[in-house]
């Protein structure tokens, strides 16, 4: 066998993971990251950073306005500032406030957005999105942990959107033991086959 044949079979390196098992955070939050790694590899999907982009910019305008106010407010008379000073901090409120919410009722669980081009006689648009969360133990098999769920939605259409090709939302779920040893090792490889398999599913056979 060739060195170049024997290469391609070799599975993709990763940098050991290791959580706390205790810790439900620790645990979403390692295979989210395991998850937005795999799909943003070059053959997967394109990472889209909308929702991230607007808290930044949401928290960057807030933090900006604080300090503006604080610098004001040094500079000035106190009762010179307190006009100003009040509009700083109703406006800090309102960003904060916003910042909240988008993540409260828009981004809310999501933690993948991806879009990837093809052509196929014609520019064709897939869109996938992931939410993630955790949920109990299954009262029926106490003994398998929490589980963690995916939901996923899949949008692939051609002429900029004006056509639709295909359309599809599943979920799926698994224990973290699937992944997590008891010294609370990643198992990334096993994790990432699971993960195809549900998107190969979602994706299904476009044309």
């Amino acid at each position: 066998m060739s060195e170049k044949s024997s290469n391609a079979t070799v599975p993709p390196q990763f940098e050991e993971v290791k959580v706390n098992n205790s810790s439900l955070t620790e645990l979403k939050l390692a295979c989210d990251d395991a998850l937005r790694r795999h799909l943003s590899r070059p053959d997967q999907f394109k990472a889209q950073h909308t929702h991230t982009d607007v808290r930044l910019g949401l928290g960057y305008a807030s933090v900006a306005i604080a300090a503006a106010t604080g610098l004001y407010s040094w500079k000035k008379e106190f009762e010179e500032s307190k006009p100003m000073v009040w509009i700083g901090v109703i406006l800090y409120m309102l960003l904060t406030g916003a910042q909240t919410l988008y993540a409260y009722f828009i981004e809310r669980d999501t933690v993948f957005v991806g879009k990837r081009k093809t052509v196929n006689k014609r520019i064709e648009t897939e869109r996938l999105t992931i939410g993630a969360k955790t949920l109990p133990s299954n009262q029926k098999s106490v003994s398998d942990g929490p589980r963690y769920v995916l939901t996923a939605s899949y949008v692939h259409t051609a002429s900029n959107g004006k056509s639709l090709i295909r359309k599809a939302k599943q979920t799926t779920e698994a224990t973290f033991t699937t992944w997590f040893d008891e010294e609370g090792r990643m198992d990334e490889v096993a994790f990432g086959e699971w993960l195809s398999g549900f998107v190969e599913k979602l994706v299904g056979e476009s044309s």
